[in-house]
C-alpha cells in the first residue's frame, strides 16, 4: 500500500520508498511503545495537500480513530503541524491538529529524511486532547450557564488562581446593596481603558452600570439578561446574572465582553459586499453594453462567417455579464456553481436555440461554491462547450439532448458536457476550432485542471476538472 499510493500521488524515487516501507514496520512497536496513534504522511504533487501512507494505532477502545485512514488527503488548514515539516523539515512538537474524523488532536512531527537529507516523509504521533477541550468547556459552561455559574463564583471569588480570575471577559460581582465585591483583571483593565481612577472594588453598581440599567432592575431581576451598549468606540456585550440562596439574591455578577473588534469586523464585511456588489454591477452593466454595440454592428455585416464570430464573441461576453449579474445580487464574490450554469442555460435556450428545434439542456449534479474568478472561467468554457454542441453536433437536426453533470470530489470538482449529437474527429477538429482552443486554455491556464475529449456518431463528451477552493 505505501508504494502503491507513493508512486500515484508523490514524486519520490523508488529508494525514498524503500526507506518509508522500513520504517512501517517499525510503527506497531512505536505505538505500543508510547501509547499513541502513529502514521507516515507524505507530500503529494497539490501544494498544501500530505496523504496517510502508513499507520499504527493503539487499542479499539484507546484509538482516536474509528476507521483506517490510509489514503485519506491531510489539509495544510486542519494538521498545520504536519505541512510545516514536510515542508521545512523542521519538527512540530505538541499542535493541535483536526483528524480526517474530525477530531481534535495534539501533535507532534518529526521529519523522514533520505540519504541525502531530503525530507521524503513525516512520522505523526498523536495523542488525545480531550481532557483539554473538557476543561476550556467547562470555563465555557461556568461563563454561560447561569446556575452553575452562580454557584461557582460565589465559591471561588476569592481565589486568584481560579478560573474566572483568567477568562477573557470582565467579570464584576456585587453585593445585595449594588456594591462591587470583585473583579478580576480584565474588568479592571476595561474600567481603566473608559477612564476610571478609582479601584472598582467598593465603587457602587450606578457608578459602574453598562448602558442605564438600574440596580433595581438587576436585582429583582426586570431587565433582559444580555444587553449590548457602545461606548466611545468601544462595542460591548454585558450580561447580568442573578446569584441567588434558597430562593433568595444575594447579589449578581455583570459579565461584560468587549466585542468592539468583532462590530468593526461586522462593519467592514458589510462596506466590502457592498463594494463587490456595486464593482460587479458596473461590470456586468459595461459588458452588456459592449455585447449591445456589437449587435448592431453585426446587423451591418452580411457576410455569414463574420456575422457568425460576431454572434459567438457576443455569446461570451453575455456568459461573463451573467457571473457579474448573479455576483451584485448576492453581494459577494463567491456564487454556486449551479446557479451560473442554469442561467447560462436559460441565456442559450432564449437566444441560441431556434424555436422549430427541440434540443432539451439538463443541468444535475452538486452545488459547489466558487469565486469570482473561478466562476467567469467556468461559464466561458461551459457557454462555448454548449455553443459547439449546438452549432456542429445538431447541425441540420430538429431534436436532441445536452446534459451537464457536476461532481465534486475530495479535492478536485469534474465537469461532464455530453450530447447525443453528430460527434467529430477529435484529431481534426481540435487543431482547427477556436472555441476548443478557447476551452482548452481557459482550463489549462485558469482553472489549472485537464480537458478530455470523447466523441463517435453516437454523441460528443467532453470532461474538465478544477481544483476545489
Amino acid at each position: 500500500m505505501v508504494r502503491e499510493l507513493c508512486e500515484t500521488y508523490t514524486k519520490l524515487s523508488d529508494t525514498d520508498i524503500l526507506i518509508l516501507e522500513d520504517l512501517k514496520q517499525m510503527l506497531p512497536l512505536i505505538s505500543r511503545a508510547i501509547k499513541a496513534d502513529v502514521f507516515i504522511d507524505c507530500l503529494t504533487n497539490i501544494p498544501n495537500i500530505a496523504i496517510v501512507v502508513a499507520e499504527a494505532k493503539q487499542s479499539q477502545e484507546e484509538s482516536m480513530y474509528q476507521y483506517s485512514v490510509v489514503g485519506k488527503f491531510a489539509l495544510g488548514e486542519n494538521e498545520p503541524a504536519a505541512l510545516r515539516t514536510l515542508e521545512t523539515g523542521v519538527s512540530s512538537r505538541d499542535l493541535k491538529a483536526l483528524t480526517q474524523e474530525n477530531k481534535t488532536v495534539r501533535q507532534s512531527v518529526e521529519p523522514i529524511k533520505n540519504k541525502k537529507g531530503q525530507v521524503i516523509g513525516v512520522l505523526i504521533i498523536e495523542q488525545d486532547i480531550t481532557k483539554d477541550i473538557k476543561r476550556d468547556k467547562e470555563m465555557e459552561y461556568l461563563l454561560e450557564a447561569t446556575e452553575k455559574l452562580t454557584e461557582t463564583l460565589s465559591t471561588l471569588k476569592s481565589a486568584e488562581n481560579t478560573i474566572i480570575h483568567h477568562v477573557n471577559e470582565a467579570i464584576i460581582m456585587f453585593n445585595s446593596k449594588g456594591i462591587a465585591t470583585y473583579c478580576n483583571p480584565e474588568a479592571y483593565q476595561l474600567y481603566k481603558k473608559l477612564g476610571y481612577q478609582d479601584e472598582i472594588i467598593g465603587l457602587s453598581f450606578n457608578n459602574l452600570t453598562m448602558g442605564g440599567i438600574s440596580f433595581s432592575g438587576v436585582i429583582h431581576k426586570d431587565i433582559v439578561n444580555v444587553v449590548e451598549v457602545k461606548i466611545g468606540k468601544l462595542s460591548l456585550r454585558v450580561k447580568y446574572v442573578a446569584m441567588e440562596d434558597k430562593n433568595e439574591v444575594i447579589g449578581f455578577i455583570m459579565i461584560i465582553k468587549d466585542v468592539t473588534e468583532v462590530k468593526e469586523k461586522e462593519m467592514e464585511l458589510i462596506s466590502k459586499s457592498v463594494a463587490i456588489s456595486e464593482i460587479h454591477h458596473r461590470v456586468k452593466n459595461n459588458l452588456q453594453t459592449i455585447a449591445s454595440l456589437l449587435r448592431l454592428q453585426s446587423r451591418r455585416i452580411h457576410d455569414g462567417k463574420a456575422k457568425q464570430a460576431f454572434n459567438e464573441s457576443i455569446s461570451r461576453i453575455l456568459s461573463i455579464a451573467i457571473t457579474h449579474e448573479l455576483l451584485a445580487q448576492k453581494g459577494l464574490d463567491h456564487i454556486d456553481l449551479r446557479t451560473i450554469l442554469e442561467r447560462i442555460k436559460e441565456s442559450i435556450m432564449d437566444y441560441v436555440i431556434s424555436p422549430e428545434k427541440n434540443i432539451t439542456i439538463h443541468i444535475e449534479g452538486d452545488h459547489i461554491i466558487v469565486n469570482s474568478d473561478k466562476a467567469t472561467s467556468i461559464a466561458l468554457v461551459v457557454n462555448e462547450l454548449l455553443q459547439n454542441s449546438l452549432e456542429h453536433g445538431f447541425e441540420g437536426r430538429e431534436e436532441g439532448n445536452i446534459q451537464i453533470s457536476i461532481n465534486k470530489g475530495e479535492i478536485y470538482t469534474r465537469v461532464t458536457v455530453i450530447d447525443n449529437g453528430a460527434g467529430f474527429d477529435t484529431k481534426t477538429v481540435k487543431r482547427k476550432s477556436l472555441g476548443l482552443s478557447i476551452v482548452k486554455s481557459i482550463v489549462e491556464e485558469r482553472l489549472y485542471g485537464n480537458l478530455q475529449i470523447n466523441s463517435s456518431h453516437d454523441g460528443t463528451e467532453i470532461i474538465f476538472n478544477f481544483k476545489n477552493e
